[in-house]
């Protein structure tokens, strides 16, 4: 599977720029949401190939996010990579308790980000 549209799902300006920057390498549409709900809404609305989601966010946390995002039949079958500073052991498996299908750990490095595209495409 190509992937052509991605959604990042982060709270932080910075750190949205940041993916941004990276992922526009990979030529795929680049779409943004700046919480939990708005991923949610953009998950069901623009059927992404790939979402990269923060799990500390106001409102809807990441984990609750991709749990929803899991659970719809719409968008269960869409890969979830969390990106967070929260990389304790404890918290890699409580992700993939809520659907997600990678961690990266921040900071991460340009080809963290690649290596889940690559992964996933």
């Amino acid at each position: 599977m190509a992937v052509n549209k991605i959604l990042i799902v982060e709270d932080d300006p910075v750190q949205q720029q940041r993916l941004r920057e990276i992922l526009q390498s990979t030529g795929a549409q680049i779409l943004v949401g700046s919480n939990g709900q708005q991923g949610i809404a953009l998950a069901e609305q623009e059927a992404p190939d790939l979402i990269f989601m923060d799990i500390v966010m106001p409102e809807v946390d990441g984990f609750a996010a991709c749990r929803q995002i899991t659970n719809n039949a719409k968008t269960k079958g869409i890969p979830v990579v969390m990106v967070s500073s929260k990389h304790q052991d404890a918290d890699k498996v409580w992700a993939q308790l809520q659907g997600a299908s990678a961690i990266v750990a921040k900071p991460y490095t340009e080809q963290d980000i690649l290596d889940q595209v690559s992964a996933f495409g």
